[in-house]
């Protein structure tokens, strides 16, 4: 299954409004990438508050759609769905760069490679283009536990 529309999105990512950041998958290669879209809208809750006269889409929101893509990509290659019992975690950010602002009305493409798999943590090498622009970039590292886990 290459192209994922919103219905099958929701069945891999537990987010909902307003923090679900991934419209649907273009591409998906299970072990290898993901390619992804995020439509960015006016009406979102964040662009009212970050600088109100000139909307921009906060830089941790795209590193979250980066995430979010990543792990439809690990629950594709698993070949699993997730459930209640485990979450989808950030172990780490590295390289994280900002190129430019993203605005209302850009539609977001998010290219996520996986670069390793270690131990249960995963490496993602990930951009985020708007058009032909290189939006941002960032090494990603996710991690699935189980829930409770994180109190230990």
């Amino acid at each position: 299954m290459a192209d994922m529309d919103i219905h099958q999105v929701l069945k891999y990512l537990p987010q909902r409004f307003p923090i679900l950041m991934i419209d649907r998958v273009l591409e998906c290669e299970p072990g290898k990438r993901i390619v992804a879209l995020k439509n960015v809208t006016a009406n979102e809750p964040h662009f009212p508050g970050h600088f109100p006269l000139r909307p921009v889409m906060p830089g941790v929101l795209i590193l979250e759609a980066m995430a979010q893509a990543a792990a439809i990509l690990v629950f594709r290659t698993l070949n699993v769905l997730p459930d209640e019992k485990a979450v989808y975690y950030y172990a780490g950010i590295d390289n994280a760069r900002f190129k430019r602002p993203v605005e209302p009305g850009d539609q977001l493409l998010l290219e996520v490679l996986i670069l390793g798999s270690k131990r249960g943590i995963w490496k993602f090498g990930c951009t985020a283009r708007v058009g032909e622009f290189l939006v941002a970039q960032a090494d990603i590292l996710c991690t699935v536990k189980p829930v409770g886990a994180e109190e230990k």
